[in-house]
């Protein structure tokens, strides 16, 4: 035993609790004289209920004073507090155990009852895996959609976003990727959700079968700023701790939008000045090392599928477009699809897998190179296919695209309950060539 090493260790330990007073509450932002803290530690205020202490978060520093934040509400805090440093970042407990159940962004069970023995600590923030060391994309993952599998096909530990308005389905195609996706473990981010939209997602959309085989990190819209970026970042980190252990893993985020939002909120609230359509630059600093945390390493992979919300169905406003370009590829849900029933309403002339050219076979390639393009000649022609001033033979690709277009967009659509396997899909996809 090296007793020389272990004598240095214990003459590094602070042994000293270092405390600081709340001085003024501003909104949801509480300064304090004190502690000596840094950015991101947890900090513990005793308020004036006997026992009873609030876990905040240290985001900032203003003329010596210390800004936290808090990751409940701040009603029982009063000047004069006590204000307490942990000396650490957010930790979380995570383990196979867990796999099935519903927690916090704390990684507490949402419902209350006591975690199961053998977790482990595991911090919420990490870096992204060193470049040189992520291995390149060279399997597919099958999906069980459709419209996925064959046109867009995704590969293990590609990061993918579906981009969408309200109401057009964000919710239930999550689910059937949960259900019917061949990943190990699915790691589901409820972010900024309504109360109650929770319950109905995990009993409707992802249903017993798919709970089995995920975590779900839930963080309402009624929830402090703070709690709603903890969410995400717990959800990477529970992914990250599986990825580690040799798992494939689905990492599904219900919405990078609302995240930026929250982000938003506690940037304006310690001073950052608003730029693009208000969003403050710490936003724009936070989306790549959040997304990029997900991807392969030299051991396992997390697949993520990270939803959008766009306002007005602009998909070029400032958190799309920059999610967009993080991304390996983009999934358009398109509310005109939606409205003619067309579930999924997944655009796939609009959408894009950037790394599908390099896991599919040439003649898959082939064979989606050439229902695109019929795709493409319809979407340029039905003006004048629908007010009737095409007259036919006038075109042989147009002649070919009204003949197959029904039947490809009847393939493209698929029941809730209904699964794909991938050959199956291929299959098909030649079958409809053939009738051309």
């Amino acid at each position: 035993m090296n007793l020389t090493k272990i004598w240095s260790e214990l003459e590094q330990i602070d042994t000293y609790k270092r405390y600081g007073k709340v001085d003024r509450v501003i909104g949801l932002l509480i300064e304090a004289r004190g502690p000596e803290a840094r950015i991101g530690e947890v900090c513990l205020i005793h308020t004036k209920k006997m026992g009873q202490s609030i876990r905040a978060e240290v985001i900032g520093f203003y003329q010596e004073k210390v800004l936290l934040m808090p990751y409940t509400s701040v009603h029982d805090i009063a000047s004069g507090c006590l204000v307490e440093a942990t000396k650490q970042p957010l930790q979380i407990k995570i383990g196979r155990p867990l796999i099935g159940g519903v927690v916090d962004s704390t990684g507490a069970y949402l419902n209350g009852a006591p975690l199961p023995k053998g977790l482990i600590e595991y911090p919420t923030e990490q870096s992204p895996p060193n470049p040189l060391e992520r291995p390149r994309i060279r399997e597919t993952i099958p999906i069980g959609v459709k419209a996925i599998d064959g046109m867009l096909t995704v590969g293990k530990g590609q990061r993918v976003g579906i981009f969408a308005g309200s109401g057009v389905g964000k919710s239930t195609l999550m689910g059937m990727i949960a259900r019917n996706s061949e990943a190990d473990i699915n790691v589901i981010a409820l972010i900024g959700e309504r109360g109650r939209e929770v319950k109905e997602f995990i009993e409707k959309d992802l249903g017993e079968e798919g709970l089995k085989k995920s975590i779900v990190v839930v963080a309402t819209s009624d929830q402090s700023a703070l709690m709603r970026i903890k969410g995400a970042y717990t959800a990477t980190a529970i992914s990250e701790y599986f990825r580690d252990l040799g798992y494939s893993v689905n990492l599904m985020m219900d919405s990078v939008t609302r995240v930026a939002t929250a982000q938003r909120e506690i940037g304006l609230a310690i001073g950052e000045p608003p730029t693009t359509k208000g969003y403050t630059p710490s936003v724009f600093a936070l989306l790549p090392s959040l997304l990029e945390r997900a991807g392969t390493n030299e051991r396992g992979s997390i697949t993520g599928f990270y939803t959008v919300l766009v306002d007005g169905d602009d998909f070029n406003e400032p958190i799309a477009d920059t999610t967009r370009g993080i991304l390996d590829g983009h999934f358009i849900l398109d509310r005109k699809l939606a409205e003619k029933g067309q579930f999924p309403a997944i655009n796939v002339l609009h959408s894009v897998s950037r790394v599908m050219n390099e896991i599919v076979s040439k003649e898959q390639l082939q064979i989606v190179q050439s229902l695109r393009q019929i795709l493409a000649t319809f979407e340029d022609n039905e003006e004048l296919i629908q007010i009737g001033a095409y007259k036919k033979g006038s075109n042989r690709l147009v002649d070919q695209a009204i003949q197959l277009q029904p039947a490809i967009m009847d393939f493209l659509k698929q029941e809730v309950e209904e699964t794909a396997e991938p050959d199956q899909v291929l299959q098909q996809m030649q079958k409809l060539l053939e009738k051309g």
